[in-house]
């Protein structure tokens, strides 16, 4: 298993658009991934959990995953939420 914080930065969060390019680029990897946010974890391949997360920009979120590409796969989403989704 592997974990990252992160901070979401672009003003809006996790709102549709973003949150489809998040979910498209969880689905490049094998490994299962979720997304927490303060207790909630939702699986982060599902458009409705993350939606239902409400995620607003400056909300810190937990990258979480587990299998045979999961640093890879946190990294890339880290760095995803890290560039604002060129918003």
């Amino acid at each position: 298993m592997y974990v990252k914080d992160v901070t979401v930065q672009n003003q809006v969060g996790l709102h549709a658009r973003p949150a489809t390019f998040f979910i498209q680029k969880a689905n490049e990897f094998k490994s299962s991934i979720w997304i927490e946010k303060e207790e909630r974890r939702v699986n982060a391949k599902s458009l409705l959990g993350v939606l239902s997360l409400g995620i607003v920009g400056g909300t810190e979120i937990r990258v979480i995953a587990d299998g045979i590409d999961e640093q890879a796969a946190v990294d890339a989403l880290v760095t995803l939420v890290n560039s604002g989704f060129a918003e």
